[in-house]
């Protein structure tokens, strides 16, 4: 049975946060002043074309428009980025002449912002590359401030991001202290338009984050407090914001879940959930909400044996009421729970409705046993475990 060690809890920890996070409906109002108080004032904003077209980046850059803040847009981020799209970044940055990153999107724009800011301040690592793992980077990001359009991956107060190497056709994790966001605004009405699917995607990502943040091996008291929150945030939140997407209380909620997720796992670790889904991102394009999703309570069933306290724990913030429950009972009841949240929100129940199929086992595996995330699993896994979660997925 895994739980938080006395050792752990004699370990020396560290914990990096955001300098300033401003949260509410309206909260980009703040950006502005956030701006000129890191003494900046030539914005490249980070975003894609579909927050383009759709009206989102204009609610931001009309608060910019109003400052008389001068900025160019980076609109070229797709999902899962890829090494071309950080390079395409850095060439913009360079041609605005730019001083300050203001990244508005889901992870991906987030994530490309990041890779832009350590390369611009740390040009040694131009190749993107060999920013894979923890880099040793000896300078500060260009500042960032980050604007989510999405509850899912805490991006703004992480100190991760992951980046697609195209020739290798993997997805690099990138963990380093330097590309954290000064400045994280969470701003819920920049949310409202998320389309149901994308909300359950998402909002299923921030569950596998505090899930996966509070059973990894290098979870701690203080990182406990934040994840179990956030699950009892999340379960709360996330049905009301997928039914009803303009609701400010379960937009704002899965906006504040989220980030108090990310709060926690940035300095803690993951697990096997996210070192399984991210092959699927690398090489079939599937969205990393939907593939954490589907893999989360198959994940749970393989880890429960190592963390029936902590599952117990689980089930008592999702609701479930575990006093006449043994151990094994109240854990089974949290798998349970997660399993019923993913199908509310309309989450596919198998790998097999994303297109995957036996001949891509093997592929999936290998990257699955080399991502950065598995190692934090509770339980050890072994290459014919990862296979065997993913063929009972199909």
């Amino acid at each position: 049975m895994y739980s938080t060690s006395l050792n752990n809890l004699l370990m020396v920890h560290r914990f990096i946060l955001n300098e300033t996070s401003f949260f509410g409906p309206g909260a980009r109002k703040e950006l502005p002043g956030a701006i000129r108080g890191l003494g900046k004032s030539k914005v490249l904003v980070v975003t894609d074309k579909g927050l383009l077209q759709f009206g989102v980046a204009k609610m931001v850059t009309d608060v910019l428009d109003e400052a008389g803040i001068s900025y160019k847009i980076f609109s070229e981020v797709k999902p899962n980025p890829t090494v071309s799209n950080v390079k395409a970044g850095i060439d913009a940055f360079k041609r605005a002449q730019a001083d300050i990153l203001v990244a508005i999107g889901g992870g991906s724009s987030i994530d490309t912002a990041k890779a832009i800011g350590i390369v611009m301040a740390n040009p040694e690592f131009s190749d993107i590359i060999s920013l894979e793992g923890c880099a040793p980077t000896k300078n500060k990001s260009v500042p960032i401030i980050a604007l989510p359009t999405t509850a899912g991956t805490a991006a703004e107060t992480t100190i991760n991001y992951v980046i697609i190497d195209e020739e290798k056709q993997k997805k690099m994790v990138c963990v380093d202290p330097n590309d954290i966001p000064a400045v994280a605004i969470i701003d819920a009405e920049l949310m409202y338009s998320l389309p149901k699917g994308l909300t359950a995607a998402t909002g299923m990502d921030a569950l596998t984050h505090s899930i996966e943040g509070y059973i990894t091996k290098g979870a701690w008291e203080l990182s406990d407090m934040f994840e179990i929150e956030a699950v009892r945030m999340i379960s709360r939140y996330l049905p009301m914001a997928v039914s009803d997407p303009k609701n400010p209380e379960g937009r704002n909620g899965m906006a504040v879940a989220q980030y108090v997720a990310g709060m926690a796992f940035s300095n803690v670790g993951l697990g096997l959930v996210h070192g399984m889904a991210h092959p699927l991102g690398a090489l079939f394009d599937i969205p990393h909400g939907v593939a954490n999703a589907v893999l989360l309570p198959t994940v749970m069933e393989f880890n429960m044996p190592y963390c029936t306290t902590k599952y117990r724990h689980i089930a008592e913030a999702m609701g479930i009421d575990t006093s006449s429950m043994n151990d094994d009972e109240a854990a089974q009841a949290a798998c349970n729970a997660v399993k019923q949240l993913s199908q509310n929100v309309g989450i596919p129940a198998t790998l097999t409705e994303l297109g995957i199929t036996e001949e891509n086992i093997p592929a999936l595996t290998q990257q699955a046993l080399e991502d950065v995330c598995t190692p934090g699993n509770p339980r050890p896994v072994t290459h014919d475990e990862v296979a065997n979660i993913y063929r009972s997925l199909l």
